[in-house]
């Protein structure tokens, strides 16, 4: 025999009565009843053994079950993903802050504007990749569905605006020459204030072989090789648009095309490179057109490898509705 605890309840008086109907407290109180020890037992494993989803059909188990192997592998797995590019976008950040760090503590050169700087491209894309992964590394490793999500649509984002671009791309291809040649002429025009620009002015007029934009009379326009500029530079080109750069073969000579602009075209074939690059870097860029169509596909391959493996984790910790 044991003592099991019941509680009795009054019933309400009659709705019928003149008295107002009110609800009598709980009264509680032990009774001894007796049971079968076997019975009880039963009973009691019967009810702790079924799940929290069969005793109350309906509600949201809080714990979702324990994950497998491959789930486990999938995680950590997203994790160094992540990890990876977060460590890349630090570094092009660094790079992108010594860059302006460096050109803004140069003491008497005037900088031209931040939008033209280069360097102000590798600080948004360091930014952009080192928030977007961040938050997939966290994710991640902690479980959260919050910085899972973000990661999805960030990186959907991103792959939307990159097929947008393509398309863009595609349908205006008689534009790509005029955007190609106002880019160029803006370098052309800022040569001297920014380092960068001037060193992929250099590269590019270098390894084309070419002068300029659609001559190498181009050079007129910026105001450091125009004719009516003082200076040594005045009516010159810069250095590689020479046609032997080198002096004795060893040696950079940075004076072999001053006063190109004041020779014939036929004397100036001689020392410099008469065509632009703008027809020349066309070329180049129809060239190498399935090179970028490889790098946008691997690029795309890798975000969707980020999404899916970021869905999986997200899918294996979410809590579900469990009905009975």
């Amino acid at each position: 025999m044991a003592l099991s605890r019941v509680q009795l309840f009054r019933p309400r008086r009659a709705a019928g009565s003149g008295e107002s109907t009110r609800l009598l407290p709980q009264v509680s109180r032990l009774v001894e009843l007796p049971y079968s020890s076997s019975d009880d037992d039963g009973s009691l494993a019967g009810d702790t053994d079924l799940p929290m989803a069969e005793q109350d059909p309906g509600m949201w188990c809080p714990v979702p079950p324990k994950p497998g192997t491959f789930s486990q592998c999938v995680r950590y797995l997203a994790f160094l993903w992540n990890l990876l590019f977060l460590l890349l976008g630090l570094l092009a950040l660094a790079v992108g802050v010594w860059g302006l760090l460096a050109k803004g503590l140069l003491g008497g050169e005037r900088l031209a504007p931040l939008g033209s700087d280069p360097m102000l491209l590798f600080v948004l894309v360091g930014l952009g990749t080192s928030a977007v992964s961040l938050a997939g590394c966290l994710g991640a490793l902690r479980s959260n569905p919050c910085l899972l999500r973000f990661f999805v649509g960030a990186v959907l984002a991103f792959a939307g605006l990159e097929v947008l671009g393509g398309l863009l791309l595609l349908a205006a291809q008689h534009r790509l020459r005029d955007a190609l040649r106002d880019t160029l002429l803006l370098c052309l025009l800022h040569y001297q204030e920014e380092p960068d620009l001037r060193f992929l002015v250099d590269e590019v007029q270098r390894n084309l072989r070419c002068c300029g934009l659609g001559s190498y009379r181009d050079w007129e326009t910026n105001p450091y090789f125009n004719c009516s500029a003082p200076g040594a530079q005045a009516c010159s080109v810069p250095a590689s648009c020479c046609l032997d750069p080198w002096q004795n073969g060893t040696v950079a000579n940075t004076q072999c095309a001053f006063g190109a602009l004041r020779l014939g075209d036929v004397v100036a074939g001689t020392v410099v490179h008469l065509g632009g690059c703008v027809a020349q870097l066309s070329a180049w860029l129809r060239g190498q057109a399935g090179s970028i169509m490889a790098g946008a596909a691997v690029l795309v391959l890798v975000e969707a490898a980020s999404v899916l493996m970021a869905l999986k984790v997200l899918r294996d910790i979410v809590p579900v509705r469990v009905w009975d």
